[in-house]
């Protein structure tokens, strides 16, 4: 009876010292087998999400992209202590505000008072302003872009010459955008100015997209430059720029 439990305990004892020596032989084999085989043709079932390209935007839908002329180092034109650059921004953001307000996706290239030269790290050029405007180009690419529409203020030596001017490209579209702003800010302004091709101009002639430049007004005139200095002033060129906009897109 003894002599069996004896056996019995031997063999108990051999079956998990054969256990560990199983583990021990073939555990290497197990984590070699787990791993990604390199030459494999099946597809490694980890991604690492830093490698992976999206093709999706942010933005459901194309943007208006509102750019802001000037901007930082670059104070556009001025009068006395007012800067193109300031009001170039404070109508671009009661603009943005009014587009999004009534449902039209649209985003701003800069919303403070800083250069968009200073993004550009790309650009091999030593000149800031067509390093510049190459970073002003290059966002409408980034971006699922409708159309561009750029603020500026102009400057004459005639005090007298006032009134808003937009710019097109040689292209429909764009011809037709500046119409219907130029319409909308003739209204405000009560004045009968007309679109001009703006056959120079970098953004006009580098975009892609749809694209004007809208000069909202002579800096240089006492009656424009109120207008354009004012909160109340800027809010109504806001508004006659985004009712040209949205007449625009809802015409097809």
């Amino acid at each position: 009876m003894r002599k069996k439990k004896l056996n019995k305990i031997w063999l108990t004892c051999l079956g998990f010292s054969l256990c560990i020596l199983c583990s021990a032989v073939f555990a290497p084999f197990t984590y070699i087998a787990a791993q990604p085989d390199e030459k494999s043709n099946e597809p490694n079932k980890y991604i690492d999400p830093s490698n992976v390209h999206s093709s999706y935007h942010a933005f459901a839908k194309p943007v208006v992209l509102i750019d802001v002329g000037h901007g930082g180092v670059d104070g556009g034109t001025s009068h006395k202590g007012i800067l193109e650059k300031d009001i170039n921004l404070a109508i671009a953001q009661k603009l943005y505000l009014i587009l999004r307000s009534q449902g039209y996706p649209a985003v701003l290239n800069r919303d403070k008072d800083y250069a968009l030269s200073d993004d550009n790290r790309w650009l091999q050029s030593k000149s800031r302003h067509l390093k510049d405007l190459a970073q002003r180009k290059s966002l409408t690419e980034q971006l699922p872009t409708a159309l561009v529409v750029s603020l500026h203020v102009n400057w004459s030596k005639r005090a007298e010459k006032r009134g808003p001017i937009v710019l097109y490209q040689d292209e429909g579209s764009s011809y037709l955008l500046a119409e219907r702003i130029q319409h909308s800010l003739n209204r405000l302004f009560c004045m009968n100015r007309k679109t001009v091709y703006g056959k120079p101009f970098y953004l006009l002639n580098k975009i892609q997209h749809p694209a004007v430049i809208v000069e909202t007004g002579f800096i240089s005139n006492e009656q424009d430059r109120a207008m354009l200095s004012e909160d109340r002033g800027q809010k109504s060129i806001a508004e006659a720029i985004a009712e040209g906009i949205i007449a625009h897109l809802t015409a097809w």
